[in-house]
């Protein structure tokens, strides 16, 4: 959920042609999207289709409902400073919350890291979710053969399979299980000419427990997520440390860590990080159920479960050691 005070921004993603513009024009007429801002970073491709009220200028229009879209032509941090210094001189309508829209060939990580680290965009801005879109006709191959597709949907904490009416049951089902082994922590839905309600993909969503524990040694070619259980409590510090080491080791080849710590505390500490990127640490008001066991689901490509246990067992040798 987006800090108290600070505007929403969800990343939308996916492959090329997956039906990711199709998904927002469907989003954008939805009356509970009103005062959204939108940001493209594909030239030429913005989702205006019936929705276009006005042109401000070259790079910007204004939607109904009070919504507007604008063509991203330089830095992400830069588009979102002067989204807010328009808006405050009155050249823009007010908005409530953002979705930027990736070009299909790009890899999320960067995108999160602007959106994570740039002061002034912290400031006025929350990360609430990363929405991706797979095509139930063409994703199968994409996922095999493109690493950034991978990327994307590691990345993603929704994840919706789109064109399936165009596709045959059991092809709808092969890709779906596809997709839970690379990502078996994001929610998947099911969409028809990019028809999602607006409330399952927006807004904070706790994980399940459950959904943590699902990547047990799952593997997709060499993509590989497993949930690495903790039955002490968690030295937050000291597991902070370790992870940043990890990360720094194998980032790229570490595509998503999420996951509930036991820090003590009367609820859990959630986790979630993109290759070398951790959020900021949350802490939950309450566990969601009576397992109070650490959980770290790792979706990594050539790095396996053994080399992440004998690595925290190693620091959590020398840490004690070193105490």
């Amino acid at each position: 959920m987006a800090d108290q005070g600070k505007h929403p921004i969800t990343l939308l993603t996916g492959f090329l042609g997956s039906g990711k513009t199709t998904l927002l024009s469907r989003l954008l007429a939805h009356p509970d999207m009103g005062e959204t801002a939108v940001i493209v970073n594909e030239l030429g491709e913005i989702p205006i289709d019936h929705h276009l009220v006005r042109s401000v200028d070259e790079r910007t229009v204004v939607l109904g409902r009070g919504c507007v879209c604008c063509v991203m032509r330089g830095d992400l941090a830069d588009e979102l400073r002067e989204l807010v210094s328009r808006r405050s001189r009155g050249e823009i309508p007010h908005f409530r919350r953002v979705v930027v829209e990736t070009s299909g060939l790009a890899d999320p990580a960067p995108v999160l890291y602007t959106l994570l680290t740039e002061s002034v965009v912290k400031h006025h801005f929350a990360l609430e979710a990363v929405v991706t879109t797979v095509d139930a006709v063409n994703g199968a191959g994409q996922l095999a053969r493109q690493p950034e597709s991978v990327k994307q949907a590691a990345a993603a904490d929704r994840i919706v399979l789109t064109k399936i009416d165009l596709t045959s049951s059991e092809d709808v089902a092969d890709i779906e299980q596809r997709i839970a082994v690379i990502n078996p922590v994001a929610p998947l839905l099911r969409a028809r000419f990019g028809d999602v309600e607006p409330a399952l993909l927006f807004g904070g969503r706790e994980p399940d427990p459950r959904e943590l524990e699902l990547a047990e040694d799952a593997h997709a070619d060499d993509v590989h997520a497993f949930c690495v259980l903790l039955d002490k409590e968690v030295d937050w510090t000291a597991f902070g440390v370790w992870l940043t080491m990890l990360l720094a080791a194998h980032g790229e080849h570490i595509l998503r860590v999420k996951g509930l710590l036991n820090v003590g505390d009367e609820g859990p500490l959630l986790l979630n990080g993109v290759q070398h990127i951790v959020h900021p640490p949350q802490h939950l008001d309450g566990w969601p159920d009576e397992d109070r066991r650490s959980r770290v689901v790792v979706i990594a490509r050539g790095v396996r479960r053994a080399d992440v246990e004998r690595s925290l067992a190693a620091f959590s040798r020398a840490a004690k050691a070193a105490a």
